[in-house]
């Protein structure tokens, strides 16, 4: 039997930490501070459209703010805060002590921190990639964008791949470690919807990590792939970038209705109507969501029956949407309803999200996608999407698992007041840009004329994002306040909730299950609570628990990829302090010399002793 386990300090134990629930509050911590940058980006390039030709920032600066908030909010913010919630709670969801690679775990969020960092270099080194978040051709090309825009390239190459790698954890965790008794059809709403979306990742960020690439041996080495006047072609990147640019969206929105398809039933007091057709719904989205990436090239020529073809294949994703909505309000309908935050969040994404997906549909036909194309009814619709659908999610998921993660509740009166504040700051926000868009107000602009009957709309969409702003500073203060003040959670299951992760008991054990559970049904907690004595069957003995042991290599590997693409970077840089192949040859040797002393190191982990199971379990385990 190998050693128990070793003692550390606490912050060589985050460090090193394989373990799924730490690397869970990593990601939910790290996607807040990228959250919160993209945030104040956004706010002040509103300050700057508060008012016909202002100055406040400059156009360059505003176009910088511009890439730098959507790329960061898409792949530094929405996706590491989803990867929080997956992390944290798939294996307890399916019964299982861990991840199926906790040490790949550790490495993916160690590799999407690193790009992350890699790309916010780029404001010391000139400013940052001024292209736009979808990067086209030629403006990301090198006659036209500097070295930010190298920044976002190997940035976003670097950040995905600890996606990629991270999503093909969660699906061979999901295949291969659930509990005796937890079939596919009996899998937790949240697990399904974590499941398609890292099928999606698998196959949409290979096109980006392989145009990326493209786009690299473009800028650095002088190739010529999308360079018209050489043979290349502009609109093959449109198309490599759609290709994973529109799943992106469901990459996002479907473990979102994951979250609201756990919350809705908690505080519904009932079991999801339509389970199965909510399953196959989502099947259905995913795979429509990922055919129909042209739809958002109808202006670029591709001729009527593509655009038709494209068009109607769009409009179709609303009736499996529309199967999920009506389910979501026959849960709640006739219910005994509990509007807490979580639940107050959950609600609110309801209609929100509808609103978004009406006008995706009018944007899915393509003589009307020609008129609003380039307006602000576009960045309406999108941010309904994102921001009314996803981040509501977001935040209905923060308040309904915070409990489980940290140990004490969220002052109530405070999340409230936070909901109400956010919003209506939200509607204040984009709402009003339906309406600009319709008055023919362009996007990706840094200003605009007076008298044109766009002030008074743009002075309100800025008011909005102030309420924003100050809902989310309560939420910071509503974390600070609980983490002193806030009502201990001294239960395994505050909310008499119906999944697994509400049997093991609060703080989560290092193992998670002492012994692994005997799954009967779906909603196994409350069936036990129904038909049992309210506590979970074991499917097992009460025997030594096998662990992983902690590992720096994770983190050494990041740091070689760090700095092997900020070599590849500074070969486009104007007298660079040191040569740039030292820089990417060292990066790449730490890479590839700490993954051979992975291969070659024996590292059998460590158990847990009987005695320890034993006494937990004393103590209220589960």
């Amino acid at each position: 039997m190998a050693a128990q386990k070793q003692e550390k300090s606490v912050i060589w134990d985050w460090l090193t930490t394989v373990d799924h629930k730490k690397l869970g509050i990593m990601y939910l911590i790290a996607g807040t501070l990228f959250f919160v940058k993209a945030g104040v980006m956004a706010l002040f390039m509103r300050i700057q459209l508060m008012y016909p030709e202002m100055n406040f920032l400059s156009g360059q600066t505003f176009n910088e703010f511009i890439t730098m908030h959507g790329t960061i909010m898409l792949f530094l913010a929405a996706t590491p805060l989803l990867f929080a919630f997956m992390n944290y709670v798939i294996p307890l969801q399916i019964g299982a002590r861990d991840v199926a690679f906790p040490f790949v775990n550790a490495l993916g969020f160690w590799i999407f921190f690193a790009g992350g960092l890699l790309l916010s270099l780029s404001w010391f080194f000139g400013g940052g990639p001024d292209a736009g978040w979808t990067a086209y051709v030629p403006l990301s090309s090198r006659d036209y964008a500097g070295v930010g825009l190298d920044f976002y390239v190997l940035g976003l190459q670097v950040s995905g791949i600890g996606t990629l790698i991270s999503a093909i954890n969660f699906l061979v965790t999901i295949i291969n470690m659930r509990a005796p008794g937890m079939t596919m059809m009996r899998l937790p709403l949240f697990v399904w919807t974590s499941f398609i979306s890292s099928t999606l990742i698998l196959f949409a960020f290979t096109p980006l990590a392989a145009g990326l690439a493209l786009l690299m041996l473009d800028r650095i080495f002088g190739a010529q792939f999308f360079i018209p006047s050489m043979g290349g072609n502009t609109v093959l990147w449109q198309h490599i970038f759609w290709i994973f640019g529109h799943p992106e969206v469901y990459i996002l929105v479907l473990p979102a209705f994951g979250i609201i398809s756990e919350v809705i039933p908690a505080f519904s007091r009932k079991r999801l109507f339509g389970y199965t057709a909510m399953v196959f719904a989502t099947m259905i989205i995913a795979f429509l969501g990922f055919m129909v990436w042209a739809h958002h090239m109808f202006t670029v020529g591709m001729g009527p029956v593509a655009n038709s073809i494209f068009a109607i294949a769009t409009m179709t994703i609303a009736v499996p949407t529309g199967i999920k909505i009506f389910n979501w309000l026959f849960t709640m309908w006739g219910g005994k309803i509990t509007f807490n935050t979580a639940m107050l969040f959950a609600s609110s994404f309801v209609p929100t999200f509808v609103l978004g997906g009406v006008t995706g549909v009018m944007l899915a036909m393509a003589p009307v996608d020609y008129l609003y194309h380039d307006t602000y009814f576009v960045v309406a619709h999108f941010h309904y999407i994102i921001v009314g659908g996803i981040v509501l999610a977001l935040f209905a998921g923060l308040f309904y698992w915070y409990p489980k993660m940290f140990g004490h509740m969220l002052n109530e009166t405070l999340g409230k007041l936070f909901f109400w504040i956010f919003y209506i700051g939200f509607h204040l926000t984009f709402f009003v840009q339906h309406l600009l868009g319709l008055m023919g107000m362009p996007r990706r602009v840094y200003t605009y004329l007076g008298d044109q009957g766009l002030d008074t709309f743009n002075f309100i969409s800025t008011i909005g994002t102030f309420f924003m702003s100050a809902g989310v500073i309560l939420l910071v203060i509503n974390v600070i306040y609980s983490a002193f003040k806030g009502e201990r959670v001294t239960v395994a299951d505050p909310w008499d909730a119906r999944t697994l992760e509400w049997a093991v008991p609060t703080p989560v054990p290092e193992y998670n299950f002492a012994q692994t559970p005997q799954v009967r049904s779906l909603d196994p907690l409350f069936y036990e609570k129904i038909h049992g004595d309210g506590t979970m069957k074991p499917a097992e003995p009460i025997q030594p628990i096998h662990m992983p042991n902690g590992s720096i290599l994770p983190l050494i590997i990041s740091i070689g990829l760090f700095f092997a693409g900020l070599g590849f970077i500074m070969m486009n840089m104007d007298n660079p302090i040191i040569n740039p192949w030292i820089v990417a040859i060292g990066g790449l040797v730490i890479t590839f010399g700490s993954m051979f002393v992975r291969s070659v190191k024996e590292d059998h982990g460590y158990y847990v002793p009987v005695e320890q199971v034993k006494a937990d379990l004393k103590k209220g385990g589960n």
